[in-house]
């Protein structure tokens, strides 16, 4: 029970007392004083599998039970499962084969047919897994287990790239965000994004489920969806990414990483309810800034011309008074990898740019620097309806940061110029370096971080601040996503609410009390990085943890150890990581 829960009982029964003519020898009564908490991360211990850079620890799920931890290798295309019964000492018990599971059970003809997993989840005994189909275009899988004897259970078809999936709380629903991603160089195959929801009927033995796919295909989109599919129709373009489901397990939101949007999902009628857009990050207004400049050797967090697409990968969900709020993790994203194939004749008619240089191998792109757009050896379209009007932007002289930040090139053609007069105005830059707290009901952002992440990470590493996950390259990454915010979690301890964020390049869990939305409040960056070792260190595994994918919190009632836990998956460093969160009391 909390101490405010103890402190109401405590004054109601005094109040009883009282009202029967009894006190204390002094004819007083007394209240202790509210004690005012907050938390603190412990490191406890670390599973590492020895694998560099190659997603080995993505996405992790707990069952309270078995005191299982199961982590998506997507090295390995298998699903580790952890004993997790001492944290501090945690061990591989064993590997699950998914796609031999799948080949044996006659799923699938081979299993050079199936991909990697994706997504994994954990309820009332019974695991859930996202299994994309080794071409991803191609229908997945979602494939079921039973948790006290990891027996298969069943599997059954979703859509194209089950990217991440999970159950509402009451074990009734399981949701899938389908992302629908198209194939790689041409864009020669785009499936349609969708959410595949699963009414699930589980005794703890026997499974039946029932899939309702919902697609995009004929909806209204409201202005600031962000589209720039080549040649795709919106509901080829609308890309589903990640899944939160509100606490009465009645709606589901769903991330649109591309689109820069969140769908809204009635998990009763099981229909999109609407979408909203995210809205653009003004970096010219104080509190917002960013270093985008990754060759100056320097910490230099300053307001720039530009706006930030948040385009958030995890989201979270959680309610106060009555009101749903959805958290998003300001990541960033952009289709460079579908593009590299087009001609320049299809590259600049669909908006992006051809670039010329010849060690980036003459390529359609659609990341560009203004370094590279006043640059005719780089860029120069055939099109003058193709190219970037730059003639009155404000973003000062070449050794400015903003010159050096990469940005979309065909999202700043179709929205940079503000006022009309056919120049741009603000170049739209990938992602927020940040965490957003959003109203579901209205849409409205209530709160975002602003740029104290790279503060924070610019006061503890310095220069080696806005590093590379694989390397240790000071400030490598100013220019492109800065700390990257990837990984997020939200937790109820005490009588608060907390938000992890894992920042997916420089490392490290940021930790916020979010009780009250719109006054969220910074509480400690924990982070067991090292940035002065070598690279040869670092790949050994002596750097500590990069690039937390993933996170899974665990109540101190479920906990192994009678403590709440963070359990952390960092694809990078291939690491599965247990904190104990301790609560405080502060002075």
């Amino acid at each position: 029970m909390s101490f405010q829960k103890n402190l109401l009982w405590a004054s109601l029964f005094s109040g009883l007392i009282l009202s029967s003519g009894c006190n204390n020898d002094d004819n007083e009564t007394t209240t202790e004083p509210a004690v005012e908490t907050t938390i603190s991360m412990q490191q406890m211990g670390t599973y590492a599998s020895g694998v560099f850079d190659e997603s080995a620890a993505e996405i992790v799920a707990f069952d309270a039970d078995t005191k299982q931890t199961f982590v998506v290798n997507a090295n390995s295309g298998q699903i580790d499962v952890l004993n997790s019964s001492d944290v501090s000492n945690p061990t591989k018990n064993l590997s699950i084969n998914l796609a031999q599971t799948l080949q044996d059970n006659g799923i699938v003809g081979s299993t050079d047919l199936v991909g990697t997993a994706n997504s994994v989840a954990v309820k009332n005994g019974l695991m859930a897994v996202a299994v994309e189909a080794e071409t991803k275009t191609d229908n997945g899988w979602v494939m079921f287990y039973k948790v006290s004897d990891l027996s298969f259970v069943s599997a059954l078809e979703v859509g194209a790239l089950p990217d991440m999936l999970t159950f509402s709380p009451n074990g009734e629903l399981l949701v899938v965000a389908n992302e629908g991603e198209p194939s790689e160089d041409t864009y020669a195959i785009d499936p349609e994004g969708s959410i595949s929801i699963i009414d699930i009927n589980w005794d703890g033995s026997t499974l039946s489920t029932n899939v309702t796919s919902l697609g995009f295909a004929g909806i209204s989109l409201p202005e600031g969806v962000l589209l720039n599919g080549y040649n795709a129709t919106p509901a080829q373009d609308l890309e589903p990414e990640y899944v939160a489901i509100s606490e009465d397990s009645t709606r589901a939101f769903v991330a649109l990483q591309e689109n820069n949007a969140i769908v809204d999902v009635d998990l009763t009628t099981k229909t999109i309810n609407k979408i909203f857009a995210l809205g653009l990050k003004d970096h010219s207004i104080d509190g917002n800034g960013l270093d985008g400049n990754n060759k100056d050797d320097m910490v230099n967090i300053k307001t720039e011309n530009a706006l930030g697409m948040l385009m958030p990968d995890s989201i979270a969900t959680y309610q106060v008074d009555g009101v749903n709020y959805v958290l998003t993790a300001n990541e960033g994203d952009s289709r460079d990898d579908w593009l590299l194939a087009l001609d320049q004749v299809s590259c600049e008619a669909a908006g992006f740019y051809f670039n010329k240089e010849e060690d980036a191998g003459e390529q359609c792109i659609d990341e560009i620097t203004l370094k590279d757009a006043l640059d005719s050896d780089v860029y120069e379209p055939a099109s003058t309806t193709a190219k970037l009007n730059l003639s009155r932007f404000d973003g000062g002289d070449l050794s400015d940061t903003v010159n050096r930040l990469k940005f979309s090139h065909s999202l700043t053609l179709k929205h940079g110029d503000l006022d009309g007069d056919g120049t741009i105005d603000k170049i739209l830059s990938f992602g927020g370096r940040s965490f957003s707290i959003f109203n579901a009901e209205t849409g409205e952002q209530v709160f975002d971080s602003g740029d104290t992440f790279e503060q924070i990470t610019a006061e503890k590493y310095g220069t080696d601040f806005n590093n590379d996950n694989a390397e240790n390259a000071a400030e490598d990454r100013s220019d492109n996503k800065g700390p990257e915010p990837e990984a997020l979690e939200i937790a109820q301890i005490g009588d608060k609410t907390y938000a992890f964020i894992g920042l997916e390049r420089m490392g490290g869990i940021m930790v916020y009390d979010i009780t009250t939305p719109s006054e969220a409040t910074f509480i400690e960056y924990n982070s067991n990085r090292l940035t002065d070792v070598t690279n040869d260190v670092l790949e050994a595994g002596g750097a500590g943890d990069l690039g937390p994918e993933g996170m899974k919190f665990v109540s101190a009632e479920n906990s192994p150890n009678g403590q709440p836990l963070l359990i952390v998956a960092s694809e990078v460093s291939g690491t599965t990581t247990f904190y104990q969160i301790n609560e405080i009391e502060v002075d």
